[in-house]
């Protein structure tokens, strides 16, 4: 039996543990935002945080999560309380088709917690999420912003 967190709400699992954490959470927990995109890691559309790391959680296997706390996209933030990147993916109206930005956004949560003040090319060496709609000058800016929202600039 595997026991861990998501969203702050104690879980436990008796299933195959080769399992990806993203089946769980998406035919288990019910919890759709978190996408499948490629499988095999690649893509990020999966991105969660375990441990407050972005991980890709396709590759993830349940036995890997023994105690751990897994955050997904609806555990970050709330209507009431976005978190600060949300708020800049809404302002600077990022999304397109809208399928890989709760893994964007989950990875660019974390990403923000080792360079509160990115450059381009933190951003560029560190964010590979892909995006089928090529947002990523939006990404980027929105990226820039939540940093702002996060140092209580704006």
């Amino acid at each position: 039996m595997v026991k861990f967190t998501v969203n702050g709400k104690s879980h436990t699992f008796n299933g195959d543990e080769d399992m990806p954490l993203l089946w769980y959470l998406r035919d288990d927990a019910k919890l759709r935002g978190t996408k499948f995109g490629c499988g095999i890691a690649m893509c990020g559309a999966c991105t969660v945080h375990i441990g407050g790391v972005a991980q890709r959680s396709c590759s993830v296997p349940m036995a890997a999560i023994e105690g751990e706390d897994i955050t997904t996209i609806e555990g970050l933030g709330n209507e009431e309380q976005l978190h600060a990147v949300q708020r800049a993916w809404i302002d600077e109206d990022v999304s397109q088709c809208g399928f890989c930005q709760s893994g964007q956004i989950m990875a660019a949560a974390s990403f923000l917690k080792e360079y509160p003040n990115p450059t381009d090319e933190d951003i560029n060496d560190n964010i590979d999420n892909l995006c089928r709609c090529a947002s990523y000058m939006r990404i980027r800016r929105a990226i820039h912003r939540a940093a702002g929202y996060l140092r209580g600039e704006m």
